[in-house]
């Protein structure tokens, strides 16, 4: 018996010709829903993981602070993780880019849902890291006083990029960008490592060192991978922030 294919012809045509942009349109709202996720994540545990209940953080409070500045700093990791995951042709570069842009989406989506928890602004309208105002825990008993001094590179906060390293990022093509893609992103680990430890070390409550401790272990294991990934390629670490 005959088939009429006319119709799965019609079908596979439309298929065909469906725009490209229809992927960037999916892939921009798994993002939006991502962000979403992690907001109401982040009321979420504010409500559930701490023991007992507490205080509201107020403004200056390292809960606050570290919200409001990570948030920041995690904005850059994606941006460069974006750029990054549309320019690179290899496949492990592709990758990591995208494991840090959906990651640090979700969790700037998890912290800016506590800031309108606890009624503060998104992002502080002072210095920076301003909440990190006493010793930092080194391990073994010792400790460090917290960061203060700004980077000398010009950048907002330690580890973060200057827009001249940015504009430069954006000009290379090929190997010469996964180098100085994984130079700017593994010294962009280390300096968010240092704010989250300190938040794991000296805030009160509960969701917020769950967060920062989650942060340490996710980007120490990706900065073993990107210091191996940058060897491979020939490129050397950039001077610790």
């Amino acid at each position: 018996m005959a088939v009429d294919t006319a119709d799965e012809t019609e079908e596979l045509t439309e298929a065909e010709e469906r725009p490209g942009w229809s992927r960037v349109v999916i892939i921009g709202a798994a993002m939006v829903a991502v962000l979403l996720l992690g907001a109401t994540l982040g009321m979420f545990l504010t409500n559930t993981l701490s023991a007992a209940p507490a205080a509201t953080p107020g403004a200056g409070s390292v809960e606050v602070g570290f919200a409001q500045d990570m948030s920041v700093h995690h904005n850059q990791a994606v941006t460069m993780a974006s750029w990054e995951r549309d320019h690179t042709t290899d496949p492990a570069l592709k990758q990591l880019a995208f494991d840090i842009e959906s990651n640090q989406t979700e969790q700037i989506g998890r912290m800016k849902g506590w800031l309108m928890l606890w009624n503060q602004p998104e992002q502080t309208t002072g210095a920076y890291m301003t909440w990190m105002t006493g010793p930092m825990d080194m391990g073994h008993g010792a400790t460090a006083p917290a960061m203060q001094m700004p980077p000398a590179n010009g950048a907002p906060m330690p580890g973060m990029a200057n827009e001249a390293e940015l504009a430069k990022l954006r000009s290379l093509t090929g190997k010469a960008l996964d180098v100085d893609f994984l130079q700017l992103m593994l010294r962009h680990h280390q300096g968010g490592a240092e704010m989250a430890q300190y938040a794991e070390d000296h805030s009160n409550l509960n969701a917020v060192q769950v967060l920062a401790k989650s942060m340490l272990t996710s980007q120490g294991a990706e900065m073993i991978t990107m210091t191996q990934l940058l060897a491979a390629r020939g490129g050397q670490p950039l001077p610790s922030p």
